[in-house]
């Protein structure tokens, strides 16, 4: 598989939409993070890796990763909190908060899987005004502000605004999911609802990195996508894309969504209610 390129700053590319200083910022620190994961998922079986728990790792990449992070948006922000999974949280003004995740997808960067991202939010008196999820193998750049759209950037392309699908009928989507592992979950509640989906839909996906499964949904890439248990910086970023994309968010009932809920339900208009349908009475 080929290396993405390094880059050290923002690409060079006709944009559809003016980045905010903000969005510049929280690509600019993606970028430096970046750097040391690709190099050393080069090197994956030489890592050393420490247990959180039950098929739970973390690796001195992501320690690594989140480090460049906090040094990243604190040298230009310096005010604001910042909320990440391997360090913590740090208060701020109040007001502003980062939301990290410095390597999403950690089980399939320590077994060689090319299928994981960078995810960091800004949050603003409770509200996610700003996303970007970053894939460094495939070199492919979401990134969405409150009220300016969603947006992805490719390697030698132009920026293109995300739009989530508009399929209507379940048996003609394509539904990502998370799957409970060991340690983690009510297994036999979530697999009733899988069972569920897969019986009324074209295909279920899991690949393993919730930040890029929200960044498919804004995309188009899947018409839904839904899981248990999820942190706030799993999702922050990708929430915001979903909506700015033109899709809904909420929790498998139908609810509204809040950050760290038990359940997580993201769709297009189309398809809300089926999915909502489907999964409250599995």
């Amino acid at each position: 598989m080929g290396e993405a390129r390094e880059r050290s700053g923002p690409p060079e590319r006709k944009s559809l939409a003016a980045r905010s200083a903000t969005i510049t910022v929280m690509i600019r620190a993606a970028f430096a993070a970046a750097k040391s994961l690709k190099r050393d998922f080069g090197e994956v079986e030489h890592l050393q890796i420490s247990e959180k728990g039950p098929g739970d790792f973390v690796s001195h990449a992501d320690i690594k990763a989140e480090r460049t992070l906090r040094t990243e948006l604190s040298r230009v922000r310096p005010d604001y909190g910042f909320l990440g999974e391997e360090g913590g949280e740090t208060k701020g003004d109040g007001r502003n908060r980062w939301i990290v995740d410095p390597l999403d997808g950690t089980t399939n960067f320590l077994h060689g899987v090319p299928h994981f991202a960078i995810s960091i939010a800004l949050e603003r008196e409770k509200e996610i005004i700003a996303g970007v999820i970053y894939q460094p193998i495939s070199d492919e750049l979401f990134w969405a502000e409150k009220g300016n759209g969603a947006y992805i950037d490719t390697p030698n392309a132009r920026s293109r605004r995300l739009r989530v699908s508009g399929r209507k009928d379940p048996a003609r989507a394509l539904v990502g999911t998370g799957i409970p592992h060991i340690g983690k979950g009510n297994h036999a509640a979530y697999h009733a609802k899988l069972a569920a989906v897969t019986e009324r839909t074209a295909g279920v996906r899991r690949w393993g990195a919730a930040a890029l499964d929200l960044a498919f949904v804004a995309a188009g890439r899947y018409d839904a996508f839904f899981e248990f248990g999820l942190a706030p910086w799993d999702v922050a970023a990708g929430v915001l894309m979903v909506r700015e994309a033109g899709g809904l968010v909420g929790d498998v009932a139908g609810q509204p969504y809040e950050l760290g809920g038990p359940s997580l339900l993201a769709s297009n208009f189309g398809l809300r209610d089926a999915m909502v349908d489907i999964l409250s009475k599995a």
